[in-house]
């Protein structure tokens, strides 16, 4: 795999140029919603808007054209669908996708010039989610997904458009394969906003700041929000954007919440009420305001009168330094952070044998094993002669995001694994490492710059490592400035002072504390150390290894990478918290040691190690809950020589997965985690199956689940599924894009007492509501839930259905309560 080097069409322009000028300087608009304004000139129910590029351009014109008029200096094309998954050639169209993207650009740039805005306005190539998920959670491979957004973006570069929107965006890892499907393919500005939920989180678990992290990583133009809310629900998400963004901040809310009225959607906030709520958005100091569903240029044309003279402030330089995950941000310097070190071959026998085995469960328990430990961020270093290191750490970072939401430091000598490694990483890792020699700068910092991270600086060059503290600075000051020629924060460079056996030469210590202190206080800057290799050929180095970390953390040391197994070191952390107020209250210490033993070799009973809680083997309940296919599996196959096949259900695997839901449901547990777990339960499901030997399991109900007619954005309705038939739910899933009449007759042929109906966009609504007429006109006693991104309780209430559900766990228990389980 060779991805450093972007593949783009063309030069920046004189077009892109003035819009990058302007850009966070003054306040710019965007245009609001498309697909209702189609709906009110004729879209029918279920039809693509994108295909009316191709047969009502006067109409696609026209709603631009007034958005213009109205003020927007940003207008979408009508592509936010278009992608090869859903536009696929045929011999009526041989390239249907470039034709429903060149006409969307034309329209568009046409609409710019009859509204006389040409010089002071820009065409955005607008590419939404789309519609799958992506592996490992879902089906949809990640270098595909990049190549399916690289297509659109080129397409739409080559047509002429100003600059690229990713939106509606969320799932972080999706964002990121489609920001690099875009710069891959063209030159253009990528900007991105995404969808978080009233809790702040996207439908994956970012947050945010974990967000906004990678995405600045990765270098996109700016950042923010659009969708799933109305613009006072907006307003806390825009205020957190504004305080941790570094780029101009993007808000497009909707005009409030959505109903039904005669099977048309309409929107609870008019353009004079959102105009008021966008003016406090706008007074927040948000740089780019416009509108999503609901919107229209009415809506467009009021914000920007309340809001066009209020003062901006252009973005402001962060120096909060973030390690993300999907789910989690650490932040470096605010306190020491501990980097669990055990995900490395070094001096590990049975780790080097499970990497020659591809023995992935085993890796995986290290990372649990040092989460439930304290490490805050994990070490990832898969190298080792004789495997695949690139395929292997890829493998490796997807399966642990898969189990833990702790960041994780990408560590690997060979720049095809680091490559590996930070592409398909889900966050903002920590990269280890580059030196002060010229070709380890050559070879790491422009995938740095490229994927983002937070650097891991040796203080070592083509001469070795430095004997002084004074040396050792020298080199940290060379690095500082390569990453600063390469456009990497220095913010994001932590320094590795270098800690080396104090047995070869006694005075080793003391230069590494003088470095790890005058980093701190010369440089200001971060701080990194391996600090087990103080004691290499010492015995019992625990003793050491403890003392020289709280000397290192008295010296301000930023990040240790550690054995947080080591009672030793965990016990001079946590007292080095609780001694330096960084601690409140003493509450962590307490947690750790209130009610152990005086002999101070453990913390509090409950940790588990890499087996399982205390020595013994991972159980099945704990195998699904950590998500491990493999473990759950052989747990059962164990657990059937002395049990029956249903009482294991009933005792240990269904109330896995409660604790697992109620988990998810109270924000601390996310999807890939949930979704891992379902998995756990699929594979000791399919152990238990086996054994009964034609015996039939018990099965609640039987449900129908379908995204309707003309939507393929079947995420959600996937996710329920997998959840129903782990709670045992027999679910006939009729796919995507399903039109009413086979719905209801799949409900009438298998006798069903629930369907499911999903839906993502506005556009979409009205064949669900067509679906639930139909239903209640032939087989009246079927149930209908419905979900999805547009989707509110009342507005399911207004269309007929009998309930609506905001996730997965929701949909079971709906299906409990009907089917009286």
């Amino acid at each position: 795999m060779d991805n450093s080097t972007n593949s783009k069409t063309q030069p920046i322009n004189t077009k892109q140029q003035e819009f990058l000028a302007r850009l966070g300087r003054e306040r710019l608009f965007w245009d609001g919603g498309t697909g209702s304004l189609l709906q009110e000139r004729g879209l029918k129910a279920g039809e693509l808007p994108e295909t009316w590029n191709l047969t009502h351009p006067e109409d696609v014109t026209a709603v631009a054209e007034g958005y213009f008029r109205a003020g927007s200096d940003i207008v979408n094309t009508n592509t936010f669908g278009a992608n090869a998954l859903k536009y696929q050639n045929s011999d009526e169209h041989p390239e249907y996708l470039r034709e429903i993207i060149e006409a969307g650009v034309k329209h568009v740039k046409e609409a710019r010039r009859r509204a006389g805005r040409e010089n002071d306005a820009y065409v955005a190539l607008d590419i939404g989610p789309s519609g799958k998920l992506l592996a490992p959670m879902g089906d949809l491979p990640f270098e595909r997904a990049v190549e399916l957004f690289g297509e659109v973006a080129r397409i739409g570069t080559e047509a002429g458009a100003d600059l690229i929107l990713i939106e509606t965006m969320s799932d972080s890892y999706e964002a990121k394969a489609a920001v690099l499907g875009a710069m891959e393919n063209s030159d253009l500005p990528v900007l991105v906003t995404l969808v978080y939920d009233g809790s702040g989180k996207l439908l994956t678990g970012g947050t945010v700041v974990s967000t906004t992290a990678m995405l600045e990583g990765l270098g996109v133009t700016a950042l923010g929000v659009n969708c799933g809310l109305g613009p006072d629900q907006m307003l806390p998400l825009a205020q957190d954007l504004m305080k941790y963004s570094s780029l101009p901040v993007i808000v497009n809310p909707n005009a409030g919440l959505p109903r039904s009225e005669n099977g048309v959607t309409v929107y609870d906030v008019g353009p004079e009420e959102f105009a008021a709520s966008m003016r406090k958005i706008a007074e927040c100091g948000v740089h780019v305001l416009g509108g999503c569903c609901g919107t229209t240029p009415a809506h467009i044309e009021a914000m920007i009168r309340t809001c066009r003279k209020i003062p901006i402030t252009p973005p402001t330089k962060k120096e909060d330094t973030f390690v993300t995950s999907f789910s989690q941000a650490v932040e470096i310097g605010k306190k020491p952070v501990m980097i669990g070190e055990r995900i490395n071959p070094t001096g590990k026998k049975r780790f080097q044998q499970a990497l020659r085995d591809a023995d992935i469960d085993y890796i995986l328990t290290q990372a649990i094993e040092q989460e439930d430990s304290g490490a805050q961020i994990l070490d990832v270093n898969v190298g080792l002669p004789g495997i695949n290191e690139p395929e292997m750490m890829k493998n490796v970072v997807t399966r642990i995001q898969g189990i833990t939401g702790l960041p994780l430091q990408i560590d690997a000598s060979d720049p095809a694994a680091l490559e590996a490694g930070l592409r398909y990483y889900n966050g903002k890792p920590m990269v280890n490492s580059v030196s002060g020699k010229k070709e380890s700068i050559e070879a790491v910092m422009p995938l740095v710059k490229k994927y983002g991270g937070v650097l891991v600086g040796l203080a070592l060059d083509e001469e070795g490592i430095p004997d002084t503290a004074e040396g050792r600075l020298r080199v940290a000051d060379r690095i500082y400035e390569a990453a600063e020629r390469y456009g990497i924060p220095r913010k994001d460079v932590v320094i590795d002072g270098l800690a080396m056996t104090v047995s070869s030469d006694s005075r080793s210590a003391l230069t590494t504390l003088e470095t790890i202190g005058r980093i701190r206080r010369e440089r200001n800057g971060h701080t990194i150390l391996g600090v087990s290799n103080i004691s290499f050929g010492l015995p019992r180095r625990e003793i050491v290894n403890s003392t020289f970390l709280a000397m290192a953390l008295q010296e301000g040391l930023s990040c240790a990478i550690i054995n947080p197994n080591n009672e030793a070191m965990m016990r001079a952390y946590l007292s080095f918290l609780a001694l330096s107020d960084m601690d409140p209250q003493c509450m962590g210490y307490i947690e750790a040691y209130s009610g152990t033993s005086d002999d101070l070799t453990s913390r509090k009973a409950g940790r588990k190690d890499a087996a399982g809680t205390n020595g013994a083997a991972m159980t099945l309940a704990e195998s699904v809950e950590r998500g491990m296919p493999e473990r759950a599996a052989e747990a059962v196959r164990e657990a059937l020589k002395t049990r029956e096949a249903m009482a294991i259900v009933e005792e240990d695997l269904i109330p896995a997965l409660d604790r697992v839901g109620k988990g998810y449901e109270k924000g601390t547990l996310y999807l890939p985690q949930l979704l891992m777990s379902a998995e756990a339960a699929q594979a000791a499901f399919a152990v238990i199956r086996d054994s009964m030997s034609g015996k039939s399991a018990a099965v609640k109900g039987r449900v129908i689940l379908a995204t309707v007619k003309n939507d393929i954005h079947d995420i959600g309705k996937n996710i329920v599924k997998v959840m129903l038939e782990n709670y045992g739910y027999d679910v006939i899933d009729l796919g995507k894009d399903v039109p009413p009449e086979i719905i209801v007759d799949a409900a009438i042929e298998n006798d069903i007492r629930l369907v499911g109906l999903s839906a993502l966009m506005t556009t979409t609504v009205v064949s669900m509501e067509e679906t639930i007429r139909l239903m209640r006109e032939k087989k009246p006693d079927t149930k209908i839930v419905v979900g999805g991104a547009v989707m509110t309780a009342e507005y399911a209430a207004a269309i007929g259905a009998d309930a609506y559900a905001k996730d997965a766990m929701e949909t079971v228990r709906y299906a409990d309560s009907v089917f009286g389980a």
